[in-house]
């Protein structure tokens, strides 16, 4: 790191969307904020590309930054409507014969792109209003794998989800272009 991308991070921290939320509070505004942060690091990451989005990481990886856009979109699609809220959805990507179709199909297509931003925020606006409404954090749901999930459990789980993959974020896109996170 040079000392001017350190001075950048040590600087630029009011400005970024990221900062700002609670650092106290009760748990559920503490997991929420950090939530909120994690996605907004993927929008962060995402910033300023197009088709760029669908470039693959290295053969034979399938792994691209639209590909972390769409599994995190079936993520939230999986905890918060399926398995907290009950609702009988499927995957918007994956499919019974290719668990891996969120990666796998990811197309450079602007449509394409688009679609798969506009499920996202979909996603997560459905899952900012369940947690939201929900009466506290002990709200159950049912898991096909797992069984008996809390709402608590839900949010440390995909905080831990956006941290894997943000971190896989910060890789393509300094193979895309060069920018780096802080």
């Amino acid at each position: 790191m040079t000392t001017s991308r350190r001075t950048a991070f040590f600087t630029g921290q009011e400005s970024d969307p990221r900062y700002g939320g609670p650092a106290t509070g009760d748990e559920r505004t503490l997991l929420t904020g950090f939530l909120r942060s994690q996605r907004a690091t993927l929008e962060i990451k995402c910033a300023g590309l197009s088709s760029e989005l669908a470039r693959r990481s290295v053969e034979p990886s399938a792994l691209s930054l639209l590909g972390l856009v769409r599994h995190l979109t079936d993520m939230e699609r999986r905890w918060f409507r399926r398995d907290l809220a009950g609702q009988d959805v499927a995957p918007r990507y994956a499919t019974p014969e290719n668990a891996d179709a969120d990666f796998d199909d990811a197309s450079a297509e602007p449509e394409a792109v688009a679609a798969a931003w506009e499920a996202w925020r979909a996603e997560v606006a459905f899952a900012e209003r369940f947690v939201t409404g929900a009466a506290d954090l002990d709200v159950e749901g049912e898991d096909p794998w797992l069984g008996p999930v809390s709402l608590r459990w839900v949010l440390i789980h995909m905080i831990e989800e956006y941290a894997r993959h943000n971190g896989h974020a910060d890789l393509l896109r300094e193979r895309i272009d060069g920018a780096v996170g802080w």
